[in-house]
């Protein structure tokens, strides 16, 4: 996923250090032929710079209306040095997100939370997944052998609703890249360890204003590891994690320079079957169809979006509009990270061709400076109709901010095959207000 998009905004913060009081520790690199190593892959890698566990997923309420979800948890090492004894130097950082999307709300619930390693109250456990931060947690088991099929089980308690689910592997992980070594850029330091848990069956509960409800649905884990940054002109990253009807999983990501080009991008599918297919740079294409324009921070987010994969094009869809998180009071970020529902489209009406000559504008999940909110830019909104989009992909009640058609935007096409439901994110677009 987006580790080296959240890198590029994070670092700035644990770097504040002063280096008179810190001797940076050494820190592992990533390099292909390691072999991943269940279940101690599972758990946290310190001797890496930063590291997160990631899930979305798709839940259905008892009335059959869908929710969208999200719990993240980072850790990350600081600039502090490690030999430093005391138990309040902040050698490591843990950080979560959780979020719950509900096309009646029109917008995003979201809390946030961050802490120092330490104390019983925030950790990032190796040898298996084990990761929390006050009453926030995220835990790995197995039924049987810990090296088997992935049972995880999280409980969030946030200010405006709690999650209570157990997800539950149907699928052996999804090892990304070569064999978990997931090439970012041209050199090969530009890497991270990656793989994934798609097709969770998810059971559990969500509360909401006092009222607790069962839900049932699936969702997509994504772990990865890394110390080496982006390519010096990388500004963003585009992420989407499909769980397909079939029983397949599609993940697929390209990351962006500073004029919108592709720098990089990989896609890999499994089919229900197991067989896997790797789709290199030119290869993977995402192109906005419509974006969407918040009325907070004033950011524009492409929310519909084309993919290409090869000889395979989708369509992806949110679950609504506004579904933007801002994280300013913990990683710094603002970004986009929405439940999508994925079509099969034809050929003719998806991207063909590469995109390094294609400035992008305002695309999903940014991360970065916003603009003030007293700022003409924030203010501005461009025309076109207010709306947010259902489960069905249907105008519903309006938010604060507006649609438009993005640049470039390809022709309308009719609806294609149903093909699966996911999440996308695509970080990087907000630019800093120069004063």
């Amino acid at each position: 996923m987006s580790l080296e998009a959240f890198l590029l905004t994070f670092l700035v913060t644990v770097s504040a250090i002063p280096s008179s009081i810190a001797a940076s520790p050494p820190m592992e690199s990533v390099s292909p032929g390691r072999a991943l190593s269940f279940p101690a892959d599972f758990g946290a890698h310190p001797e890496f710079r930063t590291e997160w566990w990631y899930a979305t997923g798709w839940l259905e309420q008892p009335d059959g209306k869908p929710l969208g979800f999200q719990v993240t948890f980072f850790r990350s090492a600081t600039a502090h040095d490690a030999a430093n004894p005391s138990r309040f130097a902040p050698k490591q950082l843990v950080i979560a997100h959780a979020a719950l999307s509900d096309p009646a709300l029109g917008k995003l619930l979201h809390g946030q939370k961050v802490a120092r390693e330490g104390f019983g109250l925030a950790w990032a456990r190796t040898g298996d997944t084990d990761v929390k931060l006050d009453q926030w947690r995220l835990r790995r088991g197995s039924a049987s052998d810990p090296a088997k099929r992935s049972v995880y089980d999280t409980k969030i308690v946030a200010d405006d609703f709690a999650l209570s689910l157990r997800m539950t592997a149907s699928q052996p992980p999804l090892l990304q890249g070569e064999q978990g070594y997931s090439r970012k850029g041209a050199k090969s330091a530009q890497a991270s360890y990656y793989y994934s848990e798609p097709q969770l069956v998810v059971t559990g509960s969500v509360t909401r204003a006092g009222v607790t409800l069962p839900v049932r649905g699936s969702a997509w884990l994504d772990h990865e590891w890394s110390t080496t940054v982006l390519d010096e002109n990388a500004t963003g990253w585009d992420w989407t994690g499909i769980n397909l009807t079939d029983g397949g999983a599609l993940m697929a990501f390209q990351i962006r320079g500073k004029g919108g080009e592709k720098l990089w991008a990989h896609a890999t599918m499994r089919d229900a079957n197991g067989s896997l297919r790797q789709f290199g740079p030119n290869d993977v294409l995402f192109r906005p169809r419509r974006t969407w324009r918040s009325g907070r921070t004033g950011a524009s987010y492409p929310v519909a979006m084309s993919l290409r994969t090869g000889d395979l094009h989708w369509q992806l869809d949110p679950l609504q509009d506004d579904q933007e998180l801002d994280s300013r009071l913990s990683t710094g970020a603002v970004y986009w990270e929405g439940a999508v529902t994925v079509r099969r489209t034809l050929a003719s009406a998806a991207p063909s061709g590469d995109n390094n000559a294609t400035p992008s504008s305002g695309l999903s999940s940014s991360t970065g400076s916003v603009p003030d909110a007293g700022s003409g830019a924030a203010a501005a909104k461009p025309s076109g109709a207010t709306a947010t989009l259902n489960a069905g992909g249907e105008s519903s009640a309006p938010n604060p901010g507006s649609a438009s058609a993005a640049p470039n935007e390809l022709p309308a096409v009719p609806a294609g095959t149903p093909a699966g439901r996911g999440y996308l994110e695509l970080t990087g677009y907000f630019k800093p207000l120069k004063l």
